[in-house]
């Protein structure tokens, strides 16, 4: 009997799109459900009842959620297709500590920066200077993990489809103050998998506009 997997998503979720990319990576055929966030389904309600958020990853009935986790759990269950984190130890931890530094240290000046003008400038100085260290990680790799796209490159291109909401709320330049990271950027946005999941930059920021102007945000 195949595999049932089913995806529920948000098609701008940066989230729902580390899982779209890890699934594409390993060839894993899927169902994707997109929900509607202000009238949640309720299968989303009862495969998550803890948080009640997207993405979900239901397989074979069984429910995964929260983003990082899905994405270590597809790399053990398709074990076929090119591992996403490192066999080592220690570099295993190594990528999860930079995975879990982009949603504590990046994602959250970044939501302050969308959804609040009074903080914008100081959200700003703090997501350039998240965006710097993670430059300093990256050094003059190819990708995070070296030589191979891998957990950590996962974690962090999905914010790339934002980037231009966040340029604008803000303000700043990704490229003028990290160039080497839009640089690596780039070379994630070559691979078939990244490319076919990221949706572009201008549709993204549109979507902001609209739900900035519905809620009186300038």
């Amino acid at each position: 009997m195949a595999d049932k997997v089913v995806l529920l998503d948000f098609w701008p979720s940066m989230f729902g799109m580390r899982v779209r990319i890890a699934l594409a990576e390993k060839g894993v055929e899927y169902e994707y459900r997109d929900e509607d966030l202000a009238n949640k389904s309720p299968l989303l309600l009862e495969m998550n009842p803890v948080h009640k958020k997207i993405p979900v990853l239901i397989h074979n009935g069984k429910p995964v959620c929260e983003s990082l986790i899905i994405v270590q759990y597809i790399d053990e269950v398709w074990k076929d297709k090119a591992p996403l984190l490192p066999s080592d130890p220690y570099q295993r931890a190594h990528a999860r500590f930079w995975a879990d530094y982009v949603d504590q240290k990046l994602y959250v000046p970044a939501r302050k920066l969308t959804w609040s003008p009074e903080e914008c400038e100081a959200a700003g100085k703090e997501f350039i200077g998240s965006l710097k260290m993670l430059e300093g990680e990256l050094g003059e790799k190819p990708f995070f993990s070296g030589e191979t796209f891998g957990f950590v490159d996962i974690a962090l291109i999905t914010f790339y489809s934002w980037f231009k909401v966040y340029e604008t709320c803000g303000n700043l330049s990704v490229e003028s103050e990290c160039p080497k990271l839009i640089a690596w950027a780039k070379r994630c946005l070559g691979r078939e998998s990244v490319a076919k999941s990221l949706p572009d930059q201008d549709k993204v920021s549109g979507f902001i506009a609209q739900v900035r102007q519905e809620l009186g945000l300038k």
